[in-house]
């Protein structure tokens, strides 16, 4: 329970500093829309044109509206030795990791929800009747995703360049949940309700793996 307490405490601390400063989820927002909307000049207005390239297109403006946010997750505490600080503080370093991964898990969810409905309206396209199962699959995906870039946004804080950094660490391990919530976005948006079960079992298994790991190797990542 302390240790609940103490991630929420984080998670309320980095939403009333988003709140003040209202940049990293603006700039998150912009970046992915600006990806949707570039691409609607790339493919036709087709059925299957969108059935084919949509998934991918979403998926790749939430990865980059994701770097965006993991990589302002820990700026603020590289200012004045805040991390430090949170470091030596006698408190858990799963709550750390937790308080932070659940404030870019909200980001990133909201990101997606305008991401989703601009490519709605650009691309005359209707979610609502996978809605559910479609739902289902982004939020596995991005537990996975989201997990993988707190604990990289931690490792790339403490580099020169880490706007080029967490990109170069984060995208060649996070390549399996962008392939497969691709594939299984596919399949729901296709009205392959057939396929859904395992699309969303093979997410949700390499997310968890990727959670849990980031998970327990978080308190070494801090202590380097």
């Amino acid at each position: 329970m302390q240790t609940l307490r103490i991630a929420w405490t984080i998670f309320v601390k980095d939403l009333r500093v988003e709140w003040r400063s209202r940049e990293t989820l603006a700039s998150m927002c912009v970046f992915s829309l600006l990806i949707v909307f570039l691409f609607n000049f790339a493919f036709e207005s087709a059925r299957e044109e969108t059935l084919r390239l949509l998934p991918g297109l979403l998926w790749i403006a939430f990865a980059f509206a994701g770097i965006l946010g993991f990589n302002r997750s820990f700026a603020g505490e590289r200012e004045n030795a805040c991390l430090e600080g949170m470091i030596l503080a006698p408190i858990d370093p799963s709550a750390i990791f937790l308080g932070k991964m659940f404030a870019n898990l909200l980001f990133l969810a909201v990101t997606e929800a305008v991401v989703v409905f601009a490519a709605a309206l650009w691309y005359n396209f209707s979610f609502l009747p996978s809605l559910g199962r479609f739902a289902l699959i982004v939020l596995f995906g991005t537990v996975g995703y989201v997990a993988l870039g707190t604990i990289f946004g931690a490792i790339a804080a403490n580099t020169r360049m880490r706007e080029v950094m967490l990109p170069i660490l984060q995208f060649p391990i996070s390549f399996w949940i962008l392939i497969l919530g691709t594939d299984a976005t596919s399949d729901v948006l296709r009205g392959n309700t057939a396929a859904f079960a395992a699309g969303a079992a093979r997410v949700a298994g390499v997310s968890l793996i990727f959670a849990v790991v980031s998970y327990l190797l978080f308190e070494y990542v801090l202590e380097e």
